[in-house]
């Protein structure tokens, strides 16, 4: 699997090597959610896996990497999304609701979304494809980096990567 389309454009377009989604049996199941990383370039970077504390991101052999994950060990904890330097973890609980999952996203804006706002739902260009209702707001390592956490229609999990305040 090659990501000829991401060194061309900057865009993640297609499935490759260090953008995988979790297997789907065990996602539908696990509460919290599994954690996604779409991390498909080689870089010297690992704070995915020294911010994780269960070891679900593996041990790195080499620090240029790609990460790997344990999803039996993942919680869904959300704390490998705001060590990422590069926004590429976040968290889909299809355990949320019947109709709709869960997303935990990196947040690095203003203004800061409230609980209950209803958000604007982007796709990895920046196109709209939904909206959202924030469900909640954390930080973590209590350093500035917020995670959002948005319930979306299932049906955009593959789709949904950041979000727009709509004021």
């Amino acid at each position: 699997m090659g990501c000829e389309k991401l060194f061309n454009s900057g865009v993640l377009t297609e499935k490759c090597k260090g953008a995988i989604l979790p297997p789907k049996d065990l996602w539908e199941k696990k509460k919290g959610g599994l954690v996604v990383i779409e991390c498909p370039q080689r870089i010297p970077c690992n704070p995915c896996h020294t911010g994780c504390p269960t070891g679900a991101v593996t041990e790195f052999a080499d620090i240029n990497d790609q990460p790997s994950i344990d999803y039996s060990k993942c919680t869904g904890c959300g704390l490998c999304i705001a060590k990422c330097p590069g926004l590429a973890c976040f968290v889909v609980d299809l355990t949320f609701a019947a109709d709709r999952a869960l997303v935990k996203l990196p947040y690095e804006m203003m203004p800061i979304p409230k609980k209950g706002d209803i958000v604007s739902c982007l796709n990895r260009v920046g196109e709209a494809v939904t909206e959202g209702v924030v469900e909640n707001i954390t930080e973590p390592w209590k350093d500035s980096t917020k995670i959002i956490h948005v319930s979306i229609d299932k049906k955009y999990i593959d789709d949904v990567r950041a979000v727009r305040v709509v004021k």
